[in-house]
């Protein structure tokens, strides 16, 4: 996974009929783009330093979500 500030990263939920979560990536702390990132969430304005699990992606500016 990379990603670069400015770009979104998706979490989507494992439970049935639960909402996921998307933030803002603030920065890319790993080399090259890797993680951890820095995220600002789009529901609460927190925060936080992230490593990505396997229910998450980046959506690349070049390329939005459903496309």
């Amino acid at each position: 996974m990379h990603a670069k500030a400015g770009e979104r990263l998706v979490v989507h939920s494992n439970r049935e009929g639960a909402p996921g979560r998307d933030a803002e990536i603030l920065e890319a702390r790993g080399e090259d783009g890797a993680p951890p990132y820095l995220v600002r969430w789009s529901d609460d304005g927190h925060e936080s330093l992230v490593f990505p699990g396997p229910d998450a992606e980046v959506v690349h500016e070049d390329h939005p979500q459903g496309s």
